[in-house]
């Protein structure tokens, strides 16, 4: 398994972009995401962007991840996360197939 960092664009540089997120700046190569834009939204894994995302996704897996760095330092985790964590969705909804935005 891995794990994605949101990373928000700074700046384009043809194949690559410079951006930031969780308190780091990054040269990341964006062949499999096409064009970006300053201010799109990445999910990075290994200097690469697998996924745009939009800006409540990124404050999402930002959670995830503060709770996942939280564990590990042993804090003890508060019940409100602000989204709804998998282990408490209904399965159901954890098979439907993702809903894709309209496009105009």
């Amino acid at each position: 398994m891995c794990i994605g960092m949101p990373m928000q664009v700074v700046a384009s540089e043809g194949r690559f972009a410079l951006c930031e997120g969780r308190g780091e700046r990054r040269r990341i190569n964006t062949a499999l995401v096409g064009p970006v834009a300053p201010g799109d939204w990445l999910l990075v894994f290994l200097n690469d962007a697998r996924e745009r995302i939009d800006a409540s996704r990124a404050a999402e897996v930002d959670s995830a991840l503060d709770l996942v760095l939280g564990a590990l330092q042993g804090a003890a985790a508060h019940a409100d996360v602000g989204f709804a964590l998998p282990s408490q969705m209904d399965p159901r909804t954890l098979l439907a197939p993702p809903t894709l935005p309209e496009t105009t």
